[in-house]
């Protein structure tokens, strides 16, 4: 069966009953009044009601025998003849109220009075036939009952089979198992409920699948629901929509730690309005927002963009270049320069952490920022009344080495020391 393009494989249909389709009485009613003496009949109903009184007769006529291929022949042959119809006419839908209006008129035997006529004026209405009273208000609808009513009865036929079970390797009932609606591979709901419940507390949502091998299948929220304590199932639920948003481009989550909401982001724009907090931001340095000035770098994220920048291709760097300002990346590589080379030819002062290069003379260093002593060997700190004693102290791990490694006439010079 076919409904809006989409293909559904029925096993089970419900019982039905033969149905036609209300004719419209504006093409042709004049036609009735002048063949045969016909009163004129004031609506599809009356039409419906004479096929209904006929088919009765066919019944009586075909007593005892079957009597549906009469019926398929007089309605697909002589309908048209029996009903005197030989103009063009057009197929339409009844309203449903005025049918249940003139019903009630119908069965209370009252008289309608047209324009306070009497007499011959007074045209009481024929009774309806109930049968030509469309009791389904849309195609829609029926449809739907239709695919319930399969979907009842296969559940019904399953639970009442035995099946095996691929993971305990155990027969049993449908009622205690479960399949997966596309493969249609079948397990019991026991091992399937700690599976789910393995899955899920790892954080795999997205990796319920049926347990056969090279199987695509995936379990549905209702099933995952159906096996899954509430507790369980509120985490998948959650992990399973987080998992959906992360995968669309045009969805941010509000940086606020206090907030963490999903925000939508207008095409072609960087700004993210959080609808709880009002927050506006930057989706891409997830600060406040800055209108067209670049994003600001923080120190942490220097060595990140660096990196970034030097790895990218051409397509990449001008993007990067685009969103943080071409300055901003020229003075991150210089910065990440200075203190590679910084940290390869200087020590930071014990004290006050400025660094300090060394170019000539003895291992008693005096900071330039704090004016501190310090012994360039072991960093230590020395003593302001006596720095020298450092390195004259027999108890001192750098006695005798004031002048340890120093370039002294082109030659390096190396304190001996003792053990």
């Amino acid at each position: 069966m076919y409904t809006n393009s989409v293909f559904h494989a029925l096993l089970f249909l419900p019982a039905s009953s033969l149905t036609c389709m209300y004719i419209s009485d504006t093409s042709f009613e004049k036609g009735l009044e002048k063949k045969r003496g016909w009163r004129r009949m004031t609506s599809s109903l009356d039409l419906l009601s004479a096929l209904c009184k006929h088919l009765d007769n066919l019944w009586e006529e075909h007593r005892g025998s079957v009597v549906l291929f009469a019926w398929m022949q007089f309605l697909k042959e002589e309908t048209l003849a029996y009903l005197n119809i030989v103009s063009p006419f057009e197929l339409t839908m009844g309203s449903q109220k005025k049918v249940q209006r003139r019903m009630a008129q119908a069965s209370s035997n009252t008289e309608l009075d047209f324009g306070g006529a009497t007499g011959s004026d007074i045209d009481q209405e024929e009774v309806v036939d109930e049968r030509a009273v469309q009791d389904v208000e849309s195609l829609s609808s029926l449809i739907q009952e239709i695919l319930d009513f399969d979907q009842a009865q296969q559940i019904k036929c399953f639970n009442s089979k035995l099946f095996l079970c691929n993971i305990c390797f155990c027969e049993k009932l449908g009622s205690e198992c479960m399949y997966f609606l596309e493969c249609r591979h079948v397990y019991c709901k026991a091992c399937l409920k700690d599976y789910f419940e393995i899955q899920i507390r790892d954080g795999q949502v997205q990796c319920l699948n049926c347990p056969e091998p090279k199987c695509p299948s995936v379990a549905t929220p209702g099933q995952v629901k159906e096996l899954v304590e509430a507790e369980l199932f509120a985490r998948y639920d959650r992990l399973l929509l987080q998992s959906t948003l992360d995968l669309m481009a045009d969805v941010v989550y509000c940086p606020r730690p206090s907030c963490q909401l999903p925000v939508m982001q207008e095409p072609g724009s960087t700004m993210g309005i959080c609808s709880s907090c009002n927050f506006a931001f930057c989706s891409l340095c997830r600060l406040t927002y800055h209108g067209v000035s670049p994003c600001k770098v923080t120190a942490e994220k220097l060595i990140d963009l660096r990196n970034e920048y030097l790895q990218a291709d051409e397509a990449n760097k001008r993007f990067l270049e685009q969103r943080y300002g071409k300055r901003v990346i020229q003075k991150a590589l210089e910065e990440m320069e200075s203190k590679e080379w910084l940290e390869k030819n200087s020590k930071s002062c014990p004290c006050c952490g400025t660094p300090i290069e060394k170019l000539d003379g003895c291992n008693k260093m005096t900071c330039t920022g704090c004016m501190q002593y310090f012994c360039w060997i072991c960093m230590g700190s020395l003593s302001r009344a006596n720095p020298y004693k450092h390195f004259t102290d027999p108890a001192s791990p750098c006695f005798n080495r004031l002048f340890h490694a120093v370039d002294v006439n082109g030659d390096i010079w190396e304190d001996e020391i003792e053990d």
